[in-house]
């Protein structure tokens, strides 16, 4: 979701639901209403409290922190696995390509649980085909290895996206109920009464945007980790279809 349309949309809810004027007001009768105590151990709010008051639509913000943490770990430790140095390898498959040992060389590929590895190994079981039909081989199996690089990201992708927006939507329900509570409330407006809408509409706001930013910076990571292991992928390809070349 582009930052520009993030940006107008906030802009818009501050200006509707954040007038200044309305808000001088409130202060003030929360001013001339609150007896002046100073802060307390008993005041202070834990986290899940917290929670608790942003209301229902803290449920649906927590569970994607969850899955866009899950996404991350998983996808980490699948990206280092593939992300292994393919010099040595593709040094052995070199040695024995030339030798002829093509059995050899398949027995190797299969030692190697990794992306590189495994577009070898369809392209030595390809020898003795056109060169052409070989690197369309590599070049199938390189898609698939990539979607499997890939797999989860448009999720994470979507959490980044839709948590703020989550937490909008919360600010602005928080703000209808207090606006409610204020339309119903006969004579001075206590600031119990307002309390509760005013902290939907903050935490929801807050907590949307911190696993909004955490989502995205994730997969930004992730999507840098993937290019550096595609890029290993094509240069090995590359690579070996230049020793089948010079093998001619």
């Amino acid at each position: 979701m582009p930052a520009s349309f993030l940006l107008i949309h906030w802009s818009d809810y501050c200006n509707i639901f954040f007038d200044p004027i309305f808000f001088n007001m409130l202060i003030a009768q929360i001013i001339q209403n609150s007896p002046v105590t100073g802060p307390s151990a008993n005041d202070a709010l834990s986290v899940l409290d917290l929670a608790k008051a942003g209301g229902p639509l803290m449920i649906p913000i927590v569970l994607s922190s969850f899955i866009a943490i899950y996404i991350f770990v998983e996808r980490v430790l699948t990206i280092n696995r593939a992300n292994q140095s393919p010099e040595i390898f593709m040094g052995k498959i070199k040695e024995l390509v030339q030798k002829g040992d093509i059995n050899g060389a398949k027995i190797l590929c299969a030692q190697f649980d990794t992306p590189v590895a495994r577009m070898i190994e369809k392209g030595v079981s390809r020898i003795g085909s056109p060169l052409k039909n070989i690197e369309a081989s590599i070049e199938n199996v390189g898609k698939i290895e990539l979607f499997k690089l890939e797999k989860n990201l448009s999720v994470l992708a979507t959490i980044a996206g839709a948590a703020p927006m989550m937490g909008f939507l919360g600010t602005v329900l928080g703000m209808v109920s207090a606006f409610i509570a204020i339309a119903q409330e006969e004579g001075t407006v206590s600031p119990k009464l307002l309390s509760s809408g005013i902290y939907t509409a903050m935490i929801t706001t807050v907590a949307g945007l911190v696993v909004g930013i955490i989502a995205y910076l994730g997969y930004n990571y992730l999507v840098t980790r993937v290019s550096k292991v595609v890029h290993k992928m094509e240069y090995s390809a590359i690579d070996f279809v230049d020793l089948l070349q010079e093998s001619k």
